[in-house]
């Protein structure tokens, strides 16, 4: 076993306002961590968060208040040498330190460069928004003085208004070429190995260590995009295996506890895709599912379903023995802000019921049976793997409310729905919505996994 060593410590630096607690908190994967504000001064002590691997600390990240006067406080500190004094950076600002001057007017950027100085680099985070103004070329030259490597972070760069180009240039005029582009609201997909990839080209000596993070950051990747699509594929075989008989004098009341507990059952996926990816709770709602449109449906014609009830397939008379034993529910409207229908109408309710009232009386002991429909498993599927995405690109300082586009998934709007559905509706009690807990049995295990395998595949759009 490999002797432990000190965690590398970082302090996160830059002007009030520019996103450092909220790079900590996507940093940490903790929308807690920290308070996060518009107005500037947020920060007033200096707080700290450990990276960990198999319960090694690797990383010490300590979030910083932000200068406030940089241009006030570089004069102060370069104008303070006496007559033929020479002083080198870090014994300038450990003079400053020492001063009244750092317990009172400048006490939030003492606090700053105290934590720099003890750390072994610093991460200086940008505003990418904000023009190249002089305070910032003095907090770069006074950061500079605490002869510890520093590693720019340009935060926001996904707005319009980010001078990405113009902070480029002078970072680079002052020797500073290992730059970061990473947006703390929405993080590219690579940019935790990009941030710690120019971290061992400023600390060589940190290679191995921040080599160690990075695969572990992306075996977590995988792992919870795995498990992600392990719980969309339950959601969907849970409702696929409903089945519920009703008697037609119960149908509408049926039929809206079917639908409640339809919602509901979604709403326990998106909070359980909440909680692995370490949300809040409420930053995604799976809104009410209107009914917007019943149908008898034929969705029990396969062959499983078939089996099941004893009916051969095959014959022509047999087959026509099971037509209109499903009512499925036809939902509209997407949530976390969209309003789609996925599906075609069909018919109203009353007009269907009409049609084949006759034609099913005296069937299953005067009872008829519910179903959840294909376009409402479809429906379930496209936005429960839009919101997985979503959450797969979300930093952990937005405070917005997750939003989505419209779903243009072309293998859930239309075709055969994936195999182990079909196969799901002949297996009721794998449903925990037909009362019971469902069976866990070899076969909706095999069904769940394959299910969660043809999730991941790449889609066509």
């Amino acid at each position: 076993m490999s002797k432990k060593t000190s965690p590398l410590t970082l302090a996160v630096v830059g002007h009030t306002n520019v996103g450092k607690t909220s790079l900590l908190r996507t940093l940490t994967r903790d929308v807690s961590f920290g308070a996060i504000s518009h107005r500037p001064s947020t920060t007033q002590h200096v707080e700290g968060a450990r990276l960990s691997v198999d319960g090694e600390a690797l990383i010490e990240l300590y979030d910083t208040p932000g200068f406030e006067d940089a241009v006030a406080l570089y004069d102060y500190v370069t104008q303070g040498a006496r007559v033929g004094e020479r002083l080198d950076g870090p014994e300038q600002i450990q003079r400053f330190l020492k001063s009244s001057e750092a317990r009172q007017r400048f006490e939030q950027e003492a606090k700053v460069l105290r934590q720099l100085l003890q750390s072994d680099a610093g991460i200086y985070v940008i505003d990418a928004r904000e023009p190249v103004l002089a305070k910032y070329r003095d907090e770069l030259a006074i950061l500079a003085m605490c002869g510890k490597p520093l590693l720019p972070v340009l935060n926001f760069i996904n707005s319009p208004e980010q001078r990405e180009s113009a902070w480029r240039e002078i970072l680079a005029r002052i020797g500073l070429h290992a730059v970061v582009r990473f947006d703390t609201i929405t993080p590219p997909i690579d940019g935790e190995q990009r941030l710690y990839d120019n971290l061992s080209l400023i600390l060589d000596s940190q290679r191995s260590r921040l080599q160690r993070l990075i695969d572990h950051n992306q075996a977590q990747v995988q792992a919870r995009r795995s498990a992600g699509y392990r719980l969309i594929a339950e959601l969907l075989i849970d409702i696929s295996a409903c089945r519920r008989s009703v008697h037609p004098n119960h149908l509408d009341t049926a039929i809206q506890k079917l639908h409640d507990d339809v919602r509901q059952r979604e709403q326990r996926c998106v909070e359980a895709l909440l909680q692995l990816y370490a949300f809040r709770k409420d930053d995604a709602q799976a809104d009410a599912l209107p009914l917007e449109e019943g149908r008898w449906g034929d969705d029990l014609f396969n062959p499983a379903t078939l089996k099941n009830m004893g009916i051969k397939v095959g014959g022509g008379i047999a087959a026509g023995a099971a037509t209109g034993v499903g009512i499925d529910l036809i939902t509209g409207g997407l949530s976390l802000g969209m309003a789609t229908v996925v599906g075609a109408a069909v018919g109203g309710l009353t007009q269907t019921l009409r049609n084949y009232g006759d034609r099913l009386k005296g069937k299953w002991r005067g009872e008829r049976e519910l179903t959840v429909n294909d376009s409402t498993l479809r429906l379930l599927a496209i936005r429960q793997q839009r919101l997985l995405h979503a959450l797969e690109l979300r930093g952990h300082a937005a405070q917005e409310q997750i939003q989505m586009q419209t779903p243009q998934e072309q293998q859930w709007r239309s075709g055969d729905l994936a195999q182990p559905l079909i196969t799901a509706r002949a297996y009721t009690t794998w449903s925990s919505l037909n009362g019971q807990q469902p069976r866990q049995d070899h076969q909706r295990a095999e069904a769940v996994a394959n299910l969660a395998q043809h999730l991941a595949e790449p889609q066509q759009s």
